[in-house]
């Protein structure tokens, strides 16, 4: 047996469903150890997050395959125990991450050890904490595509983050930075600092009624990129602050139903551009997971950690996402004990 897995059983203990619904439905307790497949590596883990999507996921409302029982999450960081054949690339005792588990069909990462797909999983690179690695995985991964694949970003353009002070508008600010673009960040006044150490070179407060003008005093030219990370869309304002040929990033709404106004987006050739993570294709997540370990090496990336807790905590923290009391970045981790 590999060092790392204990002698004594064939089974971990995980944090999983036995049939979609609320967060009361999640369990933990003990599942069969993972029997990594041909192209799979076996990976204790350290450290995972929740994100938005998984508590869709548990609900049922993300449709997707789900194997049942099923061990919710996506995101893992952790150490290789069983690298699978020489042909893979792995070795024992490599620290690595992931974050597109849970999905698909595939199983979750709130267990103890996971059974990752190889195209899938990442090195961590020598020095990087790997709660902070785990916490920026699925943002900094989002914030990669939307910039880098669906806007195009060229450096030296305009863009507006909207939601700059959450995880996934950190991510998008510190990206766009690193990249050469002028970010506008739109934040809560208390997040402001924040977001101007991390790279912004203007922060306006999004519930400013006089929002509109100051961002034509900010960029009189009109914004080349407009990104709402929070999901609170007012697309009836967006034309007046963009430039001609800019475009709109979608990957989350709060409203079901957001008016466009679409004659002032097609005669400026506004585009818009929805996209969500679990749809990048291995190839698009292997090219982003570069960039965030360049930038993870070099310090460039930050997480704002606020709990740690077990992973028998599972359920609460689901259960708080919902309802909007999650701050920051809580880390749960499987040998941490109640």
């Amino acid at each position: 047996m590999p060092d790392g897995i204990p002698m004594n059983s064939g089974t971990m203990r995980a944090a999983f469903v036995a049939e979609l619904g609320a967060a009361d439905a999640i369990r933990y307790g003990e599942l069969p150890l993972p029997t990594p497949g041909a192209s799979e590596v076996l990976v204790r883990v350290e450290a995972v997050t929740v994100d938005p999507v998984d508590t869709m996921i548990r609900a049922g409302r993300y449709s997707t395959p789900v194997p049942m029982p099923f061990i919710i999450g996506r995101d893992l960081a952790g150490t290789v125990v069983e690298p699978g054949s020489a042909q893979l690339g792995f070795v024992a005792g490599e620290r690595v991450w992931c974050n597109s588990l849970g999905h698909d069909g595939r199983q979750g990462s709130f267990a103890e050890y996971a059974s990752v797909p190889v195209e899938r999983l990442y090195r961590l690179p020598d020095g990087v904490d790997p709660e902070v690695a785990v916490a920026v995985a699925h943002p900094a991964a989002t914030a990669c595509l939307a910039w880098f694949i669906h806007a195009r970003l060229r450096a030296d353009e305009i863009v507006y983050v909207g939601g700059a002070g959450g995880n996934v508008g950190m991510a998008a600010l510190q990206m766009a930075a690193e990249a050469g673009a002028r970010v506008i960040a739109s934040a809560r006044q208390a997040d402001h600092p924040r977001c101007l150490a991390a790279g912004a070179y203007a922060a306006v407060d999004y519930r400013d009624p006089s929002l509109a003008e100051h961002l034509v005093e900010l960029a009189p030219d009109g914004i080349d990129v407009l990104w709402d990370t929070s999901g609170h869309h007012d697309l009836a304002v967006h034309p007046s602050i963009l430039a001609v040929g800019a475009r709109i990033l979608v990957t989350a709404s709060v409203s079901a139903d957001v008016e466009l106004p679409l004659r002032q987006l097609y005669t400026r050739d506004i585009s818009i551009v929805g996209f969500v993570l679990s749809r990048a294709s291995v190839t698009q997540l292997a090219e982003a997971a570069k960039h965030i370990n360049r930038l993870l090496a070099d310090g460039r990336l930050t997480a704002r950690i606020t709990e740690r807790l077990p992973l028998s905590a599972a359920a609460e923290v689901h259960r708080r996402m919902e309802a909007g009391e999650v701050d920051g970045r809580i880390i749960l981790r499987p040998d941490v004990i109640n």
